[in-house]
């Protein structure tokens, strides 16, 4: 398939700021994928569209200020680091001026902290060691930034927007935005209509964000974003998947995590790794049966996994009702709900 196939129009207007007032105020398409029917509504209105059983699956990954702005020792250049992935004080990340970072180049962000470059890899991507006194962490709260869209202009005013209300797992680059809308109250309302609700973690990096370059989207390289599922859950999923209860992911991240570990097992299992699962039309789903979701760039990747879930033309056609109706897109934007009746 051509990445054209995955091109639509979007005024730029609608490429949404700032987050909805209230998170469960934002609007609500819901496409029903076995007739194409559409309804418009807000996502307060989900559980309208929810059955006692159905188990909601949500990534609780947390954002961490990821962005860091140093000083080349040598030279005083400026460079912007990006961390994708860490494990202990080695860190995977993205340059911004990635040319003038060799092996052996030293970066200042100050007293606290200084990053030294192990090794030099394609696309812009270097492995860095942290050099720090403390807790990594606290450090990077203090030094680092959100790292927000470069397609979002508007400054945040309060950083905890671009966290879900539950996430608890640091590591993300980036916010698995289709849970944004979900508040504590939502939450409650859901389990006690009999909606399970469980968790999975997978940390958000190049592999969900990264643009796509090759004209022929089969040769597009997915870069792989660590995931994690616990036992509790696996069995809970097991146990819905048995008696032919609904699993519906929140967000694209959940659904790779998901489709991941069936695809490795034929079951869930507790399980960790890296994944890098590319899912494009035509694919066939072995774990989810629909999945809230905002609404993605054209020519992306996510918008390629929620086509091959509802189809092209189907998924084109709703965009381009959504964008005649005036939806908000991307990361701070409206939600929408693919049902699977």
């Amino acid at each position: 398939m051509r990445l054209s196939d995955f091109d639509y129009y979007l005024p730029e207007e609608l490429i949404a700021q700032h987050p909805a007032e209230k998170r469960e105020e934002s609007r609500l398409l819901v496409l029903h994928k076995e007739t194409g029917a559409i309804e418009h509504r807000h996502f307060y209105d989900l559980p309208e569209y929810l059955h006692p059983g159905d188990v909601l699956v949500r990534n609780n990954s947390r954002v961490i200020p990821a962005r860091l702005k140093g000083l080349k020792e040598e030279t005083g250049a400026w460079v912007e680091l990006l961390i994708l992935k860490r494990e202990g004080d080695i860190c995977e990340c993205l340059c911004g001026n990635a040319k003038v970072i060799k092996k052996g180049t030293r970066i200042s962000f100050g007293d606290l902290l200084q990053a030294e470059c192990l090794e030099v890899r394609e696309e812009g991507i270097r492995i860095f060691k942290m050099i720090y006194q403390g807790i990594f962490l606290e450090v990077l709260e203090q030094l680092g930034s959100m790292p927000l869209p470069p397609y979002i202009h508007e400054e945040l005013k309060d950083p905890a927007r671009y966290q879900t209300t539950y996430a608890r797992i640091d590591g993300s680059a980036a916010c698995p935005t289709a849970g944004l809308h979900f508040t504590p109250e939502l939450d409650q309302k859901l389990r006690e209509m009999g909606v399970e609700i469980r968790e999975v973690t997978l940390h958000v990096g190049l592999g969900t964000f990264r643009p796509v370059k090759t004209d022929v989207i089969e040769e597009h390289h997915m870069h792989s974003e660590f995931y994690h599922m616990d036992q509790e859950t696996a069995d809970a999923l097991n146990r819905a998947k048995k008696e032919g209860r609904r699993i519906i992911a929140v967000g694209t991240t959940s659904t790779r995590t998901l489709e991941t570990i069936m695809g490795l097992y034929g079951e869930f299992r507790a399980c960790e790794g890296d994944t890098s699962i590319f899912i494009y039309p035509p694919y066939t789903f072995k774990a989810i049966d629909a999945q809230i979701t905002n609404f993605h760039l054209p020519k992306s990747t996510l918008i390629m996994m929620i086509a091959a879930l509802c189809g092209r033309e189907m998924i084109l056609h709703t965009y381009e009702e959504a964008v005649k109706e005036r939806y908000r897109f991307f990361s701070f934007g409206d939600s929408m709900f693919i049902d699977n009746e």
